[in-house]
């Protein structure tokens, strides 16, 4: 049984929401908040799998009650279910980068709550974001030995791997390594429609040219590249030895995936070197071990520097990373293994 808090100041949306999630009987709502400091106390006591949370309450808005439930020991997966989180808001930017998984907006296209599209997705999300969230081993919170290596061989591109908490662990990177002489290719968890948001917000923080990817564009040297939201991106050989991006959604569970992007960078590129900052889940494991195996070094944020370490967490644990640290570290290293291996 799934276990749901559920979290707004409506009364009638609480029993709304109540109904939604327990029609078929497989997800229990185990309690109710009707403010941000309710949740926060809910949370610890209750210990709830995933929370359907509103942004816009009274004494402690949604976005604050989800760093702060993300600071707690084990915390659960947060859906954000709000009027204020549409595709490519600053909101739902910002619920990412304080821990939401993921989130879904209340508007219908006529305006009011729509219930009938919260019938239909809200209990899928559910069902997944807390079967991603048993996937985190709590063993995985230790840091594994660090080792130090040289990446030996010709440089030729850094894909970079995020979710819960990744926006401002992205840009910290970004900002630390700077124009790196390879381009990067960024797979972060979000719905569609959010990619110009999330690029604009990592240019403005970083500085580094961030554009969104588009099919069959090519990749090119000192620009980062986000794959868009809701798809999948992998990477191909062009005419000589330019890479390409090409664009499509694939079998994941979540999109952008990461282990598809990883995958496709150990088939294609010279010498690839990956990189799996925060999140939710074990999005990453499979790609960083197909790095390893074709010989391509991958590095992964400490989880206790992470929103939530999950990803990372498992690269470690599998003794996938050759080095940890937090993403200003990370990206102060990676530039000198580019530099290393470009010069």
């Amino acid at each position: 049984m799934i276990r749901v808090l559920v979290v707004d100041d409506s009364g009638f949306m609480r029993m709304a929401l109540r109904r939604i999630i327990e029609a078929e009987g497989d997800l229990r709502v185990v309690g109710e908040a009707a403010d941000g400091e309710a949740a926060i106390e809910q949370a610890a006591k209750l210990r709830p799998d995933v929370i359907a949370m509103d942004v816009e309450m009274p004494k402690l808005d949604g976005l604050e009650a989800t760093r702060r439930i993300m600071a707690l020991p084990d915390p659960p997966a947060v859906l954000m279910v709000s009027h204020h989180t549409r595709d490519g808001s600053a909101t739902a930017l910002s619920a990412l980068d304080r821990g939401a998984v993921d989130y879904l907006c209340k508007d219908g296209d006529l305006g009011g709550v729509d219930l009938s599209m919260l019938d239909r997705e809200l209990r899928g999300r559910l069902r997944h974001w807390a079967g991603q969230r048993a996937k985190v081993r709590p063993a995985a919170r230790g840091a594994a030995p660090v080792r130090v290596v040289k990446a030996a061989g010709g440089c030729d591109v850094v894909v970079l791997g995020a979710s819960t908490g990744g926006p401002d662990a992205l840009a910290a990177f970004l900002a630390a390594a700077g124009r790196l002489a390879v381009p990067c290719v960024v797979a972060q968890h979000m719905p569609a429609d959010l990619a110009p948001d999330l690029a604009k917000h990592l240019a403005r923080l970083s500085g580094v040219p961030v554009g969104v990817g588009k099919t069959g564009q090519k990749l090119m040297s000192g620009e980062v590249t986000v794959i868009p939201g809701g798809t999948d991106g992998h990477l191909a050989r062009g005419a000589g030895t330019e890479l390409i991006l090409r664009l499509a959604v694939g079998a994941a569970a979540v999109h952008p995936s990461v282990d598809l992007l990883f995958q496709s960078a150990a088939l294609v590129a010279r010498r690839a070197l990956g990189v799996v900052l925060t999140g939710m889940g074990r999005d990453g494991l499979l790609g960083a071990r197909t790095m390893q195996d074709r010989g391509m070094p991958v590095l992964a944020q400490t989880v206790a520097s992470c929103v939530v370490g999950g990803m990372p967490g498992a690269v470690i644990e599998a003794g996938l990373a050759i080095e940890t640290a937090d993403p200003a570290g990370l990206g102060r290293r990676v530039a000198s293994l580019v530099r290393e291996v470009v010069a």
